[in-house]
């Protein structure tokens, strides 16, 4: 990427005194700079990083069948490996999910790469489960403190694209993770290594990016109070998150499904032992998942979510079909219309969401919708994961992990359905405008810069 490209741009505006807190105003009525917005370089680099993190976070998994024959633990041991990186990210949501609003995007994001290149060295450099259970809370941390900072400063450049970015991003990531990871294990030397070395590599590269990327928020009071665990929306974008969350929760544990029992599903059903077959099913799932967030970008967001719960119906019935009669393509075919439901879902439910928050509230706002985000993926395949061993095996868990995402779109099909409203063109509707007399979106008025245009007019 040229640096110049993350160059910022001129961001300077006269302000009077007692202005908004969002506003870097002096009290004295002088000239003040506003937080610099990078250009659409800072946008592309910053996806990249939450794509490189979410890439890292599933890199291990083609790797599990070699860890269990070297260290000889069992599936319910992959199924803990899988669940502490869950907490983990989990934890850091919460604990650290506000940070960026307070301190800054760039310390935090600084920090993240830190602490994943750290996590990456110990799973390069891992002897045993112990190392590995490591490396993977490690992982978790880095993960889960980033994303609200990323989520949020990909916004503070351009809502409309970050929304968009913030859709695509972590499912190209995911699936890009895995399937390069199982292609490395397939066909290149080292494989507990090397793809811990690239990644290594890629981060460092990132994080000299990030120091010369300029900072999009003004540092504000109040850091130790936000580290404090809080899972609540701001009373502007409440309502927004009970609509979209339903839809998170389900698209997120279709993901999940693919993550956790997707890749043994494809070996059985292939009869494959290859680690490209085993990652093929999440990778459909993320690439189409990112082409149908962006190609469905521009319509609105319910209708986007309707859609995605629509077709991601259609896939769950498509995979109970294609277990039943034992069929490779069949699984593919579902997955791969999976992805388009889950691209359509997602982009509707953040741009639900998105549009009503305010810049100094993003960051936390982006963190409740990753809780909920990994909540879908992780419980579900950690209880997935539990009864393939102790339950009916991995077939009939795999079934009864189907009908469980059938029945959650269609719950939150339906709860859009009950609840549908007229919208705005920026998918907000015309109650939520109606309220306290507000004529334009939260976000678009707690924003400095549309702030001083309306009072110029």
């Amino acid at each position: 990427m040229p640096l110049p490209a993350l160059l910022p741009r001129s961001t300077e505006v006269m302000v009077k005194p007692a202005r908004s807190s969002t506003e870097c105003a002096s009290r004295h009525g002088a000239l003040a700079v506003l937080p610099q917005r990078p250009g659409i370089g800072g946008l592309v680099l910053l996806a990249s990083i939450v794509m490189s993190l979410l890439a890292a976070s599933s890199a291990p998994t083609p790797l599990y069948a070699t860890y269990a024959a070297q260290w000889h633990f069992s599936s319910i041991t992959t199924t803990v490996v899988f669940g502490v990186y869950a907490i983990a990210v989990l934890a850091s949501l919460l604990v650290f999910g506000r940070i960026s609003d307070h301190i800054g995007r760039r310390p935090v994001l600084m920090a993240a790469l830190g602490l994943q290149t750290a996590a990456l060295a110990v799973l390069l450099t891992a002897g045993g489960v112990e190392a590995l259970l490591l490396g993977r809370i490690l992982q978790g941390l880095s993960t889960g403190g980033a994303l609200g900072a990323l989520g949020a400063a990909m916004l503070d450049v351009d809502r409309h694209r970050g929304a968009l970015a913030n859709s695509a991003a972590p499912g190209v990531g995911t699936g890009t993770g895995a399937l390069v990871s199982g292609l490395l294990v397939q066909y290149a030397p080292a494989p507990t290594h090397l793809v811990y070395v690239l990644l290594i590599g890629v981060f460092v590269i990132q994080g000299v990016a990030v120091v010369r990327m300029p900072e999009t928020v003004s540092r504000k009071p109040g850091a130790r109070a936000a580290l404090v665990p809080e899972l609540a929306a701001p009373p502007g974008v409440r309502g927004a998150v009970l609509v979209a969350a339903p839809m998170l929760f389900a698209t997120w544990a279709l993901a999940g499904f693919h993550g956790s029992l997707g890749p043994a599903l494809a070996r059985q059903l292939s009869g494959s032992d290859s680690t490209v077959t085993a990652g093929m099913g999440l990778f459909l799932v993320a690439a189409t998942g990112a082409l149908s967030a962006v190609a469905f970008g521009r319509i609105s967001p319910r209708a986007g979510m309707v859609l995605g719960g629509l077709l991601l119906a259609v896939a769950s019935l498509a995979t109970l079909a294609a277990i039943e009669g034992e069929s490779t393509p069949g699984f593919f075919a579902s997955t791969f219309v999976a992805g388009v439901g889950f691209g359509a879902g997602t982009q509707g439910a953040i741009r639900t969401v998105v549009t009503r928050a305010a810049p100094a509230e993003r960051a936390g706002v982006m963190s409740v919708l990753f809780v909920v985000c990994y909540l879908g993926m992780g419980v579900p395949s950690v209880v997935a994961g539990v009864l393939v061993v102790h339950g009916g095996g991995l077939l009939t868990t795999a079934r009864e992990y189907t009908v469980f995402v059938l029945v959650l779109v269609v719950a939150a099909v339906l709860g859009l359905l009950v609840t549908n409203r007229p919208e705005r063109s920026d998918g907000s509707s015309e109650a939520d405008h109606a309220v306290s007399g507000r004529a334009a979106p939260a976000s678009a008025a707690a924003d400095p810069r549309t702030a001083e245009v309306g009072r110029r007019h």
